[in-house]
Parts: C-alpha cells; sequence; structure tokens
C-alpha cells in the first residue's frame, strides 16, 4: 500500500559520496602556499552518546596563504559539512580540490580569503546526519558551539556572527540548513549543495528497510558501514541506520540504540511521525524565518541529482514564505561539478558574504 511504504521509502534519498579518510599528522602540512593542518576538537556536546563513537573528532582545517604571513590579520571562517559516507578530507581531495581553488583566488584582487573548517562526522552507521540525538550526540551543538569556540580560541579568527559562514554537500547541506535555521545568531551565511532529506518520498523500498531491520549487532553495523557504495548510498541499509540513530533513537533498544520506522515489514505510525518531523521542508514552516535572520543564504543542485524535484521543493517553500535566498540549477550529478561550483560559486559567495576587514563589499563587522 502506497501509504504503508511512504516512509520506506525516505531511504531514496541522495547521499553524498565515499572518500576514504585522509592521514592524521601533528602538524601543519603545507599545500601549494596555503596550509591545511589536521587536527583533533574534542566534543563536549558528544560526550556520553550511545553509540559508543568518539566526541573526539578530526577536523581539517585550510588557511589562507597569507596566515602564515601577516601575523597581524584577523579572518572569516567557514565551516564545511560532509556528505554521507565522506569524511573531513572529502573537499581536499581528487573530487573538490579545494585548496587549490582557494590558493588560486586567495591572490585575485578584491578576494577575501576564508579560514575553511571541516569536521569529520562519520559515525557507526556513516554519518551523524548533524542532528541531535542521545544515541549519536548533539551534533547540532557540536557543531555550532563547540568546534566553533575552539576554533576561535585557537586560530586568528573574525570572532562576530556576520564573518561566520555554514555550507554543506548532501547530508552537510542538510545540517547547514538543520543548523543554520537553529542558529542565525552564530551563523551569517548559508551555501547549500545537493541537499539530502528535504522531504519524504513515495518511491517504496522496502528491501532496503527489510535489510536494515537485518543488522542486529554492532559488528554487523560496522561490516555494513564499510561497504558504503558511494554515490549509490541510498541502496545501503547503513542509510536507513543513521536515520534512525539521529532521529528516532531509543536508550532501552540496544546494541545499536534506534528503532526504524517499519518493523516485519509493518508501518510503525509513531516512528515515522518522528522521521516526518526531521525532513527540512517539515521543519520550514516553524524554523523557517530563522533564515531570514541570515545575511546571505544560496543553494544549487545539478538537473541530473536525484534530489532536483525535492531541491525545486524547497526553492518554491522558501519563496512562498518570503525567505530571501539565491537558487541555481546547473547541469551536472552530485559530485562531477563539484569542484568548479567551489571555485567559481561556493568561495566568492562567502568572499562576497562574510565580512572582513580586507574586503570592502562586505557586511562591517557589527556582531
Amino acid at each position: 500500500m502506497k501509504q504503508t511504504w511512504l516512509i520506506v521509502g525516505l531511504v531514496i534519498l541522495a547521499a553524498a559520496f565515499l572518500e576514504a579518510q585522509g592521514r592524521r599528522g601533528a602538524g601543519p602540512a603545507a599545500s601549494g602556499a596555503a596550509i591545511v593542518e589536521h587536527i583533533m576538537v574534542h566534543g563536549k556536546a558528544l560526550e556520553g552518546n550511545l553509540e559508543g563513537d568518539s566526541p573526539d573528532r578530526d577536523v581539517t582545517v585550510y588557511f589562507p596563504p597569507s596566515y602564515r604571513t601577516d601575523q597581524n590579520r584577523r579572518y572569516p571562517v567557514v565551516y564545511l559539512l560532509h556528505g554521507f559516507g565522506a569524511r573531513d578530507d572529502m573537499f581536499t581531495g581528487k573530487l573538490g580540490n579545494l585548496t587549490e581553488s582557494a590558493d588560486r583566488l586567495a591572490s585575485a584582487a578584491g578576494f577575501s580569503a576564508p579560514i575553511i573548517v571541516m569536521p569529520n562526522a562519520f559515525t557507526l552507521h556513516g554519518g551523524s546526519v548533524y542532528s541531535n540525538s542521545v544515541t549519536t550526540g548533539d551534533w547540532e551543538s557540536f557543531i555550532a558551539q563547540d568546534l566553533v569556540a575552539y576554533v576561535d580560541s585557537h586560530y586568528r579568527t573574525i570572532n562576530a556572527r556576520i564573518s561566520r559562514g555554514l555550507a554543506g554537500h548532501g547530508m552537510g547541506g542538510y545540517g547547514a540548513l538543520r543548523i543554520g535555521m537553529k542558529r542565525p545568531d552564530v551563523f551569517s551565511s548559508l551555501y547549500i549543495m545537493s541537499a539530502a532529506f528535504l522531504e519524504t518520498t513515495d518511491s517504496a523500498r522496502p528491501e532496503v528497510l527489510a535489510a536494515a531491520e537485518a543488522i542486529k549487532t554492532r559488528g554487523q553495523a560496522e561490516e555494513a558501514a564499510r561497504a558504503i557504495s558511494g554515490q549509490q548510498a541510498e541502496s545501503d541499509p547503513s542509510l536507513a541506520l543513521a536515520l534512525g540513530a539521529a532521529w528516532s533513537p531509543n536508550a532501552g533498544s540496544a546494541p545499536l540504540f534506534l528503532d526504524l520506522p517499519v518493523k516485519d515489514g509493518k508501518l510503525r505510525p509513531e516512528i515515522a511521525l518522528r522521521w516526518n518531523a526531521n525532513f527540512v521542508l517539515a521543519m520550514l514552516e516553524s524554523q523557517g524565518s530563522n533564515l531570514n535572520k541570515l545575511y546571505a543564504l544560496a543553494i544549487d543542485i545539478g538537473t541530473k541529482d536525484r534530489m532536483l524535484a525535492p531541491n525545486r521543493k524547497l526553492h518554491e517553500a522558501m519563496t512562498r514564505l518570503k525567505i530571501v535566498h539565491s537558487y541555481e540549477e546547473y547541469d551536472g550529478d552530485p559530485t562531477n561539478r563539484l569542484g568548479d561550483r567551489i571555485e567559481r560559486y561556493f568561495l566568492p559567495f562567502f568572499s562576497k558574504n562574510l565580512a572582513a576587514p580586507a574586503n570592502p563589499t562586505s557586511p562591517a563587522v557589527k556582531d
């Protein structure tokens, strides 16, 4: 029955690709003219999570070339969230080439180079979904509080919301929207790429939920996460388990501490309702007004992206609610144009909209 499988089809959500985790070094490593540093940040908000994931998170930080030569200069910061199955090196690997793009633009006239912070949100099931859950921990607070506080206390940042941006791809696009609409006091500008988890879908995939329900032990869950298949991750049972851990945690359901919206092939309406409440389009009515507190908001999506239709609905809903934003569709899939989008649109967006002393076109630093 279509209604029965409405929530089952949640797993037909575009997930970002799997990238291998980069090596961790004790200090900064030169990359061209810039610096890329691999650090570890303790997440107080992640302590005691039932999933057993470490609250100490790997973080990749990009510094523009002038950071080491201009010791008196402070910088705006962009927090960039990776997709499902990926890690903090997603944007600095061959698919993103963020470091090379940022280096090229850093010397351009009028370009305001930011520090870019990329945390690792890979968890037991392949991704935290950047939500607040007793099972996975409070990822909303980790990003908006713990990580921001660490970066502002350790580096030469401009400690003001008007100089702080948030962005993401796939699951990270969802996370940037979810956190950004709740914390406009922390972030002033959002750039959303190929956002997933925007709405439910009526495409029934009961076999995926059945595969997820068959995973009973942590060992089985770890094995499933290792097998996440990149752009086809919507077919992986780990995605359903990740959503369950984030949106329907259950402290009494060891060892995975989560509920799925089906059991023995039958819909569980009470769990379905909990999942429904966490989709962006469901949150937009109550939280969307906060998005108008932002200085700038941009959304882009490829015309060959499976999430094109939900992103169009997001654009239509924001237009109806009079949420000021820009929306662009480009010819591409979720990953084949990522490097180009980062260099030509993502980085210039934050150069223009984050306040920085070296950028006369940006808003003044007032908060």
